[in-house]
Parts: C-alpha cells; sequence; structure tokens
C-alpha cells in the first residue's frame, strides 16, 4: 500500500512545501506534520529490456519527461567516432578523459528516436530533465575537467534537446549555472513533481547533496533550501530525489566487487533531506537475469502528471558486452508495511 504526506523542510528564512515518500523517520521540530510509516522497497518491474543506445557505450544515467512520455539516457561517447571540426576518429579513452558523452531520446517502449553529442561535459553520472511548455530541457554537468582517465563536470547546464546537434560548454543554447563556488564532480537530478533541483557535489573531498528550488536556480538565486553529505556507500551510481527523500544507487556488474550472479551487490539507501539520517538501506534483485547487469542511474517517474504523488522509483542497469552494451529500466511502484522497516 503507498501513503503519501505533505512535510516541510526548512532551511534559514526560506521554506518550501513537498511532496514526500513516506517512511519511517524522525521529523525534526520545524516540520509541522509527521510522515505516516511505510517503506520504498517491493517487487520490481520492467519498463523495458536490452534496447539499442545510440552508442554502444554503458549508459550512465537517464531521466524522465512526464510530459511528452520520453525517456533521455546518457552514456560516454564511443571510441573510434570523428566528429565535424575533428582530424580524425578519437578513441574512447580520449573521449572519456575529455568528458564527451552521448544523449538518446527513446520512447517509453525503449525505441531511439534521437541523440545528441556533448563534448566536454562530464563523466554523466546522473542528468535531470525539466518539461517548459512542453518542450523538454536537460540538465546535465558541464564544464569538465579530467581526473585520473575521466573527465568530470564542474557547474551545471540547462539545454533544449535537438535532434543530432553537437554541443560543447560554449555552445549558446547552453544555460549555465554554478551553484556551488569552487565545487567539483557536479551532477543533477530534477524533482519535477515538487520543482526542486538536487546537485551532488564535492567539496574539499567530501559528497554533498544540495536541495534549491528550481525556479531560483534559473533566475540566479542559489541559495539551498537543504544539504547533507552523502553516506558511506560501495561503488556510486547513482541518485534521485523525490520531495523530501534522496535515494543513492550503488553497485557493481556481475564478477566485479563481490557482485555474485544471481543476487549482485546493488543497494538503494534512502535519506532523509531534513536532516541528512539514512532512513533505509536494502539489496535490490530486479533484473537477476541480465547479462553483464551493471547498475547505473536511478530516476523518478510520474506515469500520470496529473497525479504528482503516484511516482515510481526507476533503476537502470547496462547489460550485454562491448561495444554492444544495452540499456534496461527496473521499476518499484510499492511500498511495504512498517514491519519490514523496523528491525
Amino acid at each position: 500500500m503507498k501513503t503519501w504526506k505533505t512535510s516541510v523542510v526548512k532551511k534559514g528564512v526560506g521554506m518550501i512545501t513537498v511532496l514526500a515518500l513516506s517512511l519511517s523517520l524522525s521529523i525534526p521540530a520545524s516540520a509541522k506534520q509527521s510522515v505516516p510509516h511505510s517503506k520504498v522497497f517491493a517487487p520490481s518491474h520492467e519498463l523495458f529490456r536490452d534496447k539499442a543506445l545510440h552508442n554502444g557505450t554503458v549508459q550512465q544515467s537517464f531521466g524522465f519527461d512526464d510530459v511528452n512520455g520520453h525517456v533521455y539516457v546518457m552514456q560516454l561517447m564511443a571510441g573510434g567516432i570523428q566528429l565535424p571540426g575533428e582530424d580524425a576518429p578519437v578513441s574512447g579513452a580520449t573521449r572519456s578523459l575529455k568528458g564527451d558523452l552521448t544523449l538518446t531520446k527513446l520512447d517509453l517502449a525503449g525505441n531511439k528516436l534521437g541523440y545528441m553529442y556533448l563534448k566536454g561535459f562530464g563523466h554523466g553520472v546522473q542528468i535531470g530533465i525539466e518539461t517548459e511548455d512542453g518542450v523538454p530541457f536537460i540538465w546535465s554537468e558541464t564544464d569538465s575537467v579530467a581526473e585520473g582517465k575521466e573527465g568530470w563536470g564542474t557547474q551545471l547546464a540547462r539545454f533544449p534537446f535537438e535532434d543530432g546537434a553537437i554541443l560543447t560548454p560554449d555552445s549558446a543554447s547552453l544555460e549555465k549555472h554554478r551553484l556551488v563556488e569552487r565545487a567539483d564532480r557536479t551532477t543533477v537530478n530534477i524533482d519535477s513533481a515538487n520543482n526542486l533541483l538536487t546537485m551532488r557535489y564535492r567539496m574539499n573531498g567530501v559528497f554533498h547533496f544540495g536541495v534549491f528550488s528550481l525556479d531560483d536556480v534559473k533566475e540566479g538565486r542559489y541559495e539551498p533550501v537543504a544539504d547533507v553529505v552523502q553516506p558511506s556507500l560501495g561503488t556510486f551510481q547513482g541518485f534521485a530525489s523525490y520531495g523530501s527523500f534522496l535515494y543513492l544507487l550503488e553497485g557493481n556488474a556481475y564478477g566485479s566487487n563481490g557482485s555474485v550472479v544471481p543476487i549482485g551487490n546493488t543497494y538503494i539507501t534512502v535519506v532523509n533531506l531534513q536532516n541528512g539520517g539514512v532512513v533505509d538501506r536494502e539489496l535490490f534483485t530486479g533484473g537477476q537475469d541480465l547479462s553483464f547487469r551493471e547498475p547505473e542511474g536511478l530516476g523518478i517517474r510520474v506515469p500520470d502528471i496529473r497525479h504528482p504523488h503516484k511516482a515510481q522509483l526507476y533503476v537502470g542497469f547496462a547489460s550485454n558486452f562491448t561495444p554492444n552494451r544495452l540499456s534496461n529500466l527496473l521499476y518499484i511502484d510499492e511500498l511495504k508495511p512498517l514491519s519490514r522497516v523496523v528491525k
């Protein structure tokens, strides 16, 4: 059974009212209503399985356009591609170092509808989708800086999807935002049901999640309504926020770091954005029969925008083998009783 409740997040003089996925937790004194007891984890369902993206690399993240019924999937650009203005085909290692990404637009059955190339954007760890007057805008990291063998974003960008376009951090269609000065490893999620933007960022070696009013960000006001430190995790693979709660994905492909067929080591951790406390951490066992099965990205979908409280939590997995990795999306839409939360 699903239960939902309106709760309040307060920081400084700013206050926002949000719809929160109801879980067992302690609400701080600033909250005007308590949150009923329930839980997110339940048997999963498939949206689509083994679907090809524009490139054959592993998907990194995804986001939903709930207005138009589309999904956008981000991945590292494949090696061997030569784009206009490049002297020769570029290797995959160089693409990764420079932060070159490929964005694929799909329908909800996983059929490809279009693509874009994003040069110098980052690693594609997480993206967000905002739909304004029926037009989808992509939120992603940009201004990639190399660290190790990978490129990572240092601020955020908002831009409209344009099939076949090639963008760089200097493209005129980008609206860029530096929400936290001196932060790096920036990635983003959009909670369209509650008009919130959550940014994951690194400051002085520590990862944080800052929550902002989406309208404020677009108007250049960067005062967070909440900010929490990332709890201890395994291999980080993505995040999504919905109201007062943050969902964190971790895990590895079969055969790596203790991930063993068929159980794997994919976990979802739930964090209370009001106080940074960990509400729950549970193994996700959906898609056990996928080949490879590397967790890649979390997302919230609202199937009917007239009912934003009826949300679904999606987990992405890459499957198949190089050079033809495939995309898979599974979701959870039921809650478990309190007896399964409190041990």
